[in-house]
């Protein structure tokens, strides 16, 4: 009996509820008409950005910073246009504003998910008062190996350290942001791999890739939290959530096993693609199943829904405004041709939604 009781309760913590809070509403904040967009970030002053990877052929801009509704490329036009890669944005992913408002653009360089273009991947740091790129840290192949794909960022700036996921082969990589010197670490260890036999299924379709098998998304969502030093991650084809200390991870004296030690196993969660810490203290993921916003406390290990709505159709990427608004995007992943045998079934057009009521403003 107590054993059922307990799957009970693990499963309610998977599934949200029929009933949601109404302290949290959505409002549609852009549409792009035929922008599939993936990340966003939001500067201090409200000024919003997101990028749109390279992910058909009828792709024309990477990133853009919000203007009444409309996108507008950032930093300018020509870093949007092709070009050399090392100068140009090939297929950006994610977006970051760290704590001195400046903008981080994550470009892992690999088109429509396929090969990675040589000396493309890159990370790229925008002076948000000059509006223009003052750092570009290229990858070797040795950090952005072939068939990886570098997902997602976040900065510590007391420690000058970016910690980026590659959901493509499984992995955090750790870059010093003053020399450009970058490190993969935890690569194809258990807790950047994708879940063995893990079946992803977004609002009860199950996903099969081209190979007609279920999708193998390695470390995908990340989230760094300043107070308590921890950087949390989680693969995308998974339930669990890991974190570990950034003193660790920053540690060349622990070898790849005593690392891999150090890695805490904290809880379960429906499939989360983004992440996010509140000045709350909380983790906030998205939940591509449901259609959802999820939050995890830390003080009680508990979780639950902030909101749900049938419009957030595969949440992707949050970040916060001043209001203590979340921003969200809805990517449609789940309606590219990769896993619908061919078939493009997305609609247009995009979305990009803000969360209001998601907590205390900060």
């Amino acid at each position: 009996m107590k054993a059922w009781l307990f799957f009970l309760g693990w499963l309610s913590a998977l599934v949200p509820p029929s009933c949601f809070s109404v302290s949290a509403t959505l409002q549609d904040v852009a549409q792009f008409p035929d922008n599939q967009l993936t990340g966003v970030a939001v500067s201090q002053s409200g000024r919003v950005f997101v990028n749109f990877p390279y992910w058909s052929e009828r792709h024309h801009l990477s990133v853009a910073e919000v203007v009444n509704s409309q996108p507008v490329p950032f930093p300018n036009a020509e870093w949007n246009q092709p070009g050399p890669p090392d100068k140009h944005f090939v297929c950006v992913q994610s977006v970051y504003v760290d704590e001195s408002d400046s903008l981080w653009i994550l470009d892992p360089a690999a088109p429509m998910m396929k090969e990675i273009v040589k000396g493309g991947p890159k990370l790229v740091k925008v002076d948000l008062v000059k509006n223009e790129v003052v750092q570009t840290i290229a990858f070797s192949e040795q950090v952005a190996p072939k068939k990886s794909y570098l997902n997602d960022v976040r900065i510590d700036l007391k420690t000058q350290t970016a910690f980026i996921t590659d959901s493509g082969l499984g992995a955090i990589v750790i870059v010093n942001l003053e020399t450009g010197k970058a490190r993969r670490l935890l690569d194809h260890d258990r807790s950047t791999l994708a879940e063995k036999d893990f079946r992803l299924q977004v609002n009860g379709h199950e996903l099969l890739a081209e190979n007609g098998k279920p999708p193998q998304i390695n470390s995908d969502g990340i989230a760094f939290d300043h107070l308590r030093g921890y950087l949390y991650y989680h693969a995308l084809a998974g339930r669990t959530l890991y974190r570990i200390k950034v003193t660790d991870l920053k540690n060349p004296g622990l070898t790849n096993s005593q690392l891999s030690a150090k890695v805490e196993t904290v809880t379960e969660t429906p499939a989360p693609d983004g992440m996010s810490i509140g000045s709350d203290g909380k983790l906030y993921l998205t939940d591509l199943e449901h259609g959802a916003i999820q939050v995890w406390d830390p003080a009680t290990n508990k979780l639950s829904t902030v909101l749900a709505d049938e419009r957030l159709s595969w949440p992707d990427s949050l970040a916060w405004g001043p209001d203590g608004g979340l921003f969200v995007t809805s990517s449609q992943i789940q309606n590219m041709p990769r896993f619908n045998g061919g078939k493009d079934l997305r609609t247009t057009p995009y979305h990009l939604y803000k969360v209001i009521g998601a907590m205390a403003a900060p």
